[in-house]
């Protein structure tokens, strides 16, 4: 994959995702037709006591791969999933939420109280009503712990009673508290404009925590570009897919929330051509499933949840599912026909414990082959993750000593444990991070198959054998060959990728019930005697099928949801590829209220202004919004931006006469980023 003539490739895009466990790189020139071209692909693990070793460990091995100077670099566009980890994992800074107008008992409503935790709360009189009318101001608290306060938080979070219709509460005590400190200051205003103060506080208060990780990312980034003389602007992918530059989203972090997935969409629409289809990016833990509709992700209109906490971020309708290609296999107990199922825990699988650590693996399963009888520990491992020793701490004492003999060479269960209690006990080192489960997964029996060869196939297929020899109700061997095992739970995994995307497909419309509906209509499809009465359902639009093992598990696809799945060429780096491509997208909105009959407030922005008359107010909220939307595209990297205008008007007639009620502007602009000349 070398180019001879770099200069003859057009200008050159790098795409980056730090994913939790990989950081993936890819390098993408637009001179190959509507599609461009790939030039190369690399992953390295993340590192995330120095993200930019994992950074540069992937762009490199591009570079190299590409056989291309750095210089010749004119974009370069990340996603990430620091930032949904970093929430699902309650991490962040300690940040002061300042609340303007509000009282404690709005803590109470949703989870802003849980969310706040121990971090430090401070309550001002003020805020405005519905038509942005002015209560009395009073920062007097404020100002009195604000030199405490900065000696113990990274940034602020201030929101203030309907701040959407009026924001300048929120700027006074912004203006003070910089002031004073100096120090970061998120307000909900800039955020939001949607009503319901504590959500939206909530939602400042998470973006000030993640302003210094994404600080850390981008300055990692940053960093290494300079290192290597890549002089070209950095972009980051938003939760939307869209695209903003680096300093846009170091002030607005949370908007980068299920970035990596996003931008997975817009690889998968750009891979392809398709602007309607389902999408379903395996991996080796979860599915994740969404929907494209015209060209663009469905997002989700309550706002993104992520770590239990609902935002008011826009982000991708995601709906994840613990299945894939490591997923745990197993049986149902008691029954004549057990049936199987895959997940939603995540084991090593056998091929690569026995490629990491090789005798320590097959012996073991040798020997329990050996055995007369199948044991129900048969073909499980138990091994140390390497976390660091301090997060054992507080172990109960048969976790403790269950724990210190378990090593960082797989132990075979059957010897380690001798009670059904200790069995539990190791689920609970399992679910603190400390212990893996080694065990029969897809990615074994695609390897007992030849279908995978990138690990260990005698243990895959040592596994494959202790698996088939377990009993059904009757008292006899679940399968008659490894190989016939092994299909098995193939098809099993295509079988359940189908009920997850027909699942998906069926809550979007809105049915009830979508995952009952889902298994038996697919349960249906395959079963050889489908019973008297007879079901089809078909998708209305294809699926793209993303992941590495995508191109195995969904090829049985189609006659199950009726339709095509397209697997694309670069299915495997969707996420790094969907950076690069994707477009700048921000928006303003303006409001035009009544407060009194005859009388016209024009709210957007920082702006307040009362007109007489109804046709000037409109035009000035939407004057307004245009100006704002266009610094904002200017701000978030694009010098080319096409700017589109909505008008949702609410009037009323009353005894023949038309009564103005309110009017929202929305003005979204977008635009391919700016690039090195």
């Amino acid at each position: 994959m070398h180019a001879s003539h770099p200069l003859d490739l057009g200008p050159l895009y790098l795409g980056i995702d730090t994913g939790g466990t990989y950081t993936d790189a890819v390098l993408w020139s637009e001179a190959h037709g509507p599609q461009g071209k790939v030039l190369a692909k690399a992953k390295s693990l993340t590192t995330r006591h120095d993200l930019a070793v994992g950074i540069s460990g992937a762009v490199d091995a591009v570079l190299d791969k590409a056989g291309v100077s750095p210089a010749a670099i004119k974009l370069v566009s990340m996603s990430t999933t620091l930032a949904t980890n970093a929430l699902v994992e309650s991490q962040g800074g300690r940040v002061a939420l300042v609340m303007v107008g509000f009282s404690e008992a709005d803590l109470a409503r949703d989870g802003l109280k849980t969310a706040l935790g121990t971090d430090p709360l401070v309550l001002c009189e003020g805020g405005h009503d519905v038509h942005g009318n002015a209560r009395a101001l009073d920062l007097a608290a404020l100002a009195a712990t604000l030199p405490e306060l900065q000696k113990s938080v990274s940034g602020f979070a201030v929101c203030a009673y309907f701040a959407t219709r009026n924001p300048a509460h929120e700027i006074a005590a912004r203006d003070l508290i910089r002031e004073v400190t100096g120090m970061p200051v998120t307000t909900s205003h800039e955020l939001s404009a949607k009503l319901g103060g504590p959500r939206r506080a909530l939602t400042t208060l998470l973006n000030a925590r993640l302003i210094s990780m994404i600080d850390r990312l981008v300055a990692a980034t940053e960093g290494f570009l300079d290192k290597r003389k890549v002089y070209a602007p950095l972009m980051v992918v938003r939760g939307d897919g869209a695209l903003v530059s680096a300093q846009f989203a170091r002030q607005r972090p949370i908007e980068t929330i299920l970035s990596g997935p996003a931008a997975s969409l817009v690889g998968a629409r750009h891979m392809t051509g398709l602007d309607n289809a389902v999408v379903s990016d395996i991996g080796g833990t979860t599915t994740d499933v969404a929907v494209l509709d015209h060209g663009r992700p469905r997002l989700d209109p309550e706002g993104a949840t992520v770590g239990g906490f609902r935002t008011m971020v826009e982000a991708v309708a995601m709906r994840t599912f613990g299945l894939g290609g490591d997923s745990e296999v197993s049986l149902e107990e008691g029954g004549l026909k057990p049936k199987m199922s895959l997940g939603p825990r995540r084991l090593v699988p056998l091929a690569l414990a026995g490629m990491v650590h090789g005798e320590a693996v097959t012996v073991e399963l040798e020997r329990q082959l050996r055995a007369p009888n199948p044991g129900r520990m048969d073909g499980r491992f138990a091994v140390r993750t390497g976390v660091p020793e301090q997060l054992a701490a507080g172990l109960t004492a048969p976790e403790a000593k269950l724990y210190d003999m378990i090593t960082a060479v797989p132990q075979p269960i059957d010897r380690l444990l001798t009670s059904n209690a200790q069995n539990a006990t190791l689920n609970r080192l399992v679910s603190r991070g400390l212990v893996h489960v080694c065990g029969f997964t897809p990615s074994d029996a695609a390897h007992v198959l030849g279908r995978q060869a990138n690990w260990d196939e005698a243990a895959a297929r040592l596994g494959a054998e202790l698996f088939a020899r377990k009993r059904d109700g009757r008292g006899q061997p679940i399968a008659p060959t490894p190989e016939a095992l092994s299909e098995r739970v193939l098809v099993t995994l295509t079988r359940l990728s189908a009920e997850v995307i027909l699942e998906t497909a069926f809550a979007e419309d809105g049915l009830d019930g979508a995952a009952t509906v889902a298994h038996a209509l697919v349960q249906r499809a395959v079963d050889a005697h489908p019973g008297i009465a007879r079901f089809t359902v078909a998708l209305d639009r294809p699926v793209i099928g993303l992941g590495a093992s995508a191109p195995l598990h969904y090829a049985g696809l189609p006659q199950l949801v009726g339709n095509e799945c397209v697997v694309p060429e670069d299915t495997d780096v969707a996420n790094a590829l969907g950076a690069v491509v994707g477009q700048v997208r921000v928006t303003a909105e303006a409001r035009v209220s009544q407060p009194k009959e005859g009388l016209f407030r024009v709210a957007v922005g920082e702006l307040l202004r009362d007109f007489t008359d109804e046709d000037a107010a409109m035009a000035l909220a939407e004057a307004e919004a245009r100006a704002i939307v266009a610094a904002r595209a200017r701000d978030a990297g694009t010098d080319a931006a096409e700017i589109e205008v909505s008008v949702d008007l609410k009037v009323s007639t009353v005894e023949s006469q038309r009564m103005f009620i309110e009017a929202h502007v929305l003005a979204t602009a977008s635009g391919r980023p700016r690039i090195a000349v």
